[in-house]
């Protein structure tokens, strides 16, 4: 299957849009997991080497380890940064969307560090045989600091990890549309079940 960057696509289609964003339209983010595209892309970069482009095609192997993410973020304000995968168990039949991969609260600025986590990173786990899956980073400003009361979830479970809708998330502690993001696609390699090996606590 010959795969065409969104650039690529857009001059052959003879049609205006924006790379960045409009990725999200053109491998279904939008309407799967969002209903229009952020506005801005969000800077996710991988062992202080790799940077995620909207649509990159990666490895589990290269996306292991919990990256550095950068938004335009106003210092005295706090966000809400998810990761997901609307594939669970595979694009074809999503009966687990979403799967969160992320999910952290109450970021000040742009310091993940100091946020609160709700769920720890895991990286990109797509079983075999299942073919591509699409891995998406959202940032939402809060309206305030958030109150959470429910349990958190370590790198070690898939406890409440499946089932996840970020969008439902974001209505429900109203924090509107997300300000940016990024996403991009992988599919199984070695890494998947050690992964796997780990998610189940062993």
């Amino acid at each position: 299957m010959l795969l065409l960057s969104v650039a690529m696509v857009c001059v052959l289609a003879a049609v205006q849009c924006n790379p960045e964003t409009d990725a999200f339209k053109w491998q279904g983010v939008v309407p799967d997991v969002l209903s229009q595209p952020p506005n801005q892309m969000l800077k996710v970069v991988y062992d202080d080497r790799m940077m995620i482009m909207n649509g990159a095609i990666v490895t589990p192997t290269q996306v292991k380890n919990t990256p550095t993410v950068e938004w335009p973020a106003e210092p005295d304000s706090f966000y809400t940064l998810a990761m997901v995968d609307p594939d669970a168990p595979s694009r074809a039949n999503p009966k687990l969307r979403e799967f969160k991969h992320w999910l952290v609260v109450n970021i000040p600025g742009n310091n993940v560090a100091k946020g609160d986590t709700l769920a720890e990173y895991v990286g990109a786990g797509p079983p075999k045989d299942t073919g591509l899956h699409r891995y998406v980073f959202l940032v939402y400003a809060q309206p305030k600091k958030l109150t959470f009361s429910g349990s958190r979830v370590n790198n070690k479970s898939r406890r409440s990890r499946t089932k996840f809708h970020i969008r439902q998330f974001a209505e429900h502690h109203r924090l509107g549309q997300p300000i940016a993001g990024a996403f991009f696609m992988a599919e199984y390699d070695e890494y998947v079940p050690i992964l796997s090996k780990q998610l189940s606590g062993r």
